[in-house]
C-alpha cells in the first residue's frame, strides 16, 4: 500500500472486493463452522487431523476477512471524470515506446489489488508503474528489470 494507506480501486475492483467479503462472511464462514462441528464429532481433538485442518482454514478465512475489511476502510474509488491526463497517475492508460525492445505498448495503471500484468494492467507499486507515475508525454521512464535497465518514452496518456 502507498504511504497514506489509501488504496485506489476502480468501481469494478471495489465491487469485486465487497462481493468477496460478502461471500467469505455469509458462505465460507458457515462452511468452515460446519467442518469444525463435523470434525469434533470424530472424538479426541488432540489427534484429529480433520479438526486441525478445519481450524487452520477458519484462521485463514478470518484473516482474509480482516484484511479485506481493513482495505475497504482505505479505499478511494477512481472517478474517471477526475483523472487528469497531463501526467501519469493511477487510473490512466499510458502508451509508451519501449526503447530497449523498439516497440509500442499500452499499459493501464491500477492498484496492486487490480493488477493483471499478463493483460498489461500494471500496479502503481510495480517497478514500471512507479517509474511512470508523475511523468508527462515526452518523458522517459527508467526502471530496473530482472534483465537490466529498461527505458520507455511516454507517447500518450489517456483515461481508462
Amino acid at each position: 500500500m502507498n504511504a497514506t494507506n489509501q488504496v485506489y480501486l476502480t468501481k469494478e475492483g471495489y465491487e469485486k472486493l465487497t462481493s468477496e467479503l460478502e461471500y467469505l462472511v455469509t458462505v465460507k464462514r458457515k462452511e468452515v463452522g460446519l467442518a469444525i462441528s463435523k470434525a469434533r464429532a470424530f472424538g479426541d481433538l488432540s489427534e484429529n487431523s480433520e479438526y486441525d485442518e478445519a481450524k487452520n482454514e477458519q484462521a485463514e478465512v478470518e484473516n482474509k476477512i480482516a484484511k479485506i475489511e481493513q482495505t475497504l476502510k482505505n479505499v478511494v474509488i477512481i472517478d474517471n471524470s477526475n483523472i487528469k491526463t497531463d501526467r501519469v497517475s493511477v487510473g490512466c492508460k499510458v502508451k509508451v515506446f519501449d526503447i530497449t525492445f523498439n516497440e509500442e505498448c499500452e499499459y493501464t495503471i491500477v492498484s496492486a489489488l487490480e493488477a493483471d500484468p499478463m493483460n498489461l494492467i500494471i500496479s502503481d507499486e510495480s517497478p514500471l508503474g512507479k517509474a511512470l507515475l508523475g511523468k508527462k508525454v515526452g518523458d522517459t521512464a527508467v526502471f530496473e528489470t530482472p534483465s537490466g535497465v529498461d527505458n520507455m518514452r511516454i507517447l500518450e496518456i489517456s483515461k481508462m
